[in-house]
């Protein structure tokens, strides 16, 4: 009987944390004869490969390119209709691949994401989880997303391989599997998001570890963007009200600096930053029901988190918008795929 999912787990030094991830798939509801498990070493230097060995899965070795080229690695010889991707630190529910594959009994259904969740008590890991509590309540609205990420993702081998896998552009955890999904979108294929499929994450734990991944994600969002610039309104997966903090971000800032030297400016940067409180009051009023105990720190971490998203924004359209332009006037020149 042939296999019916391949679960693929790009993994980097992830000697410490993996063993958890492996366990919790070699418990899950389905039988083990439905689905294997391949973990590609993304050119570790610690004894990742041997975590994977040891716990009898598949393991591939390759030079570090990043998770985008680790996971197109693994699809290349899964054996699965199905190819389901998570991450080296992830611990899926018992339940998860069973509840993530199952939409695909619909055959109109190309992609799926499942939901994140933690047990993590730190209070910037539990602002994390809001975010994305916040973002997936407004996903589980929706019949259709464009957005499906990698710590819970499916698709069919059949649509992935046919659409050149993920853009080993991008050489770290970033916007490879949104990118994907963005351009399947535009293709009319049929994605779903699955919120009954849980997987436990180990969130950001420290402010300064939050920023610098913002920072990332803002960098490569705009190559992102490049490729896709519909998508500059937003998707099914971010709030208008997170893209509008971050428009505000930058002029805000700089009146704010202006009305040191100019008072005039004061009253316009008084209503900039009320526009941006206002932005914020449906997330806030999200933490108030459901972890009161860190609505203090809310309106510090959505300043934060929209000035490093810009500012990656901002340099990433800088470098990137650049090496297009320079393509471009070369003779045969282009944007990348």
């Amino acid at each position: 009987m042939p296999l019916r999912i391949s679960v693929i787990v790009p993994a980097k030094d992830a000697e410490e944390i993996l063993p958890a991830t492996l366990r919790a798939l070699d418990q899950q509801t389905l039988t083990r004869g439905e689905y294997e498990v391949i973990v590609v070493d993304d050119g570790s230097s610690d004894g990742t490969a041997g975590v994977a060995e040891k716990h009898q899965v598949r393991c591939l070795r390759q030079c570090n390119r990043g998770p985008a080229a680790a996971r197109n690695a693994g699809a290349a010889v899964a054996e699965g209709a199905l190819l389901v991707f998570t991450d080296a630190d992830c611990e899926a529910a018992p339940d998860f691949l069973e509840r993530l594959t199952g939409v695909f009994e619909v055959p109109e259904i190309a992609g799926a994401m499942g939901a994140y969740h933690s047990r993590q008590r730190e209070r910037v890991a539990r602002f994390v989880q809001q975010e994305f509590e916040h973002k997936q309540a407004r996903m589980a609205r929706r019949t259709c997303i464009n957005t499906v990420h990698t710590y819970a993702a499916a698709y069919r081998r059949s649509v992935f391989l046919e659409n050149g896998g993920f853009d080993s552009h991008y050489t770290i955890p970033s916007n490879e599997d949104q990118e994907f999904s963005y351009r399947l979108a535009a293709h009319g294929y049929h994605m779903v998001f699955v919120p009954s499929a849980g997987i436990y994450h180990q969130h950001d734990k420290a402010v300064a570890e939050y920023v610098k991944r913002k920072y990332l994600l803002g960098f490569w969002k705009a190559y992102t963007l490049l490729k896709h610039p519909k998508h500059l309104t937003g998707d099914t997966h971010t709030p208008r009200a997170q893209l509008l903090e971050i428009g505000l971000v930058v002029p805000m800032l700089g009146l704010a600096l202006l009305s040191l030297f100019w008072h005039d400016a004061a009253p316009v940067t008084g209503l900039m930053v009320l526009a941006f409180l206002l932005a914020g009051v449906a997330f806030s009023l999200q933490v108030l029901r459901r972890d009161r105990a860190i609505l203090w720190m809310v309106p510090g971490m959505l300043f934060l988190r929209a000035a490093s998203q810009a500012t990656g924004l901002l340099v990433g359209f800088v470098v990137f918008g650049l090496g297009w332009a320079r393509d471009l006037l070369e003779p045969g020149g282009g944007r990348p795929g």
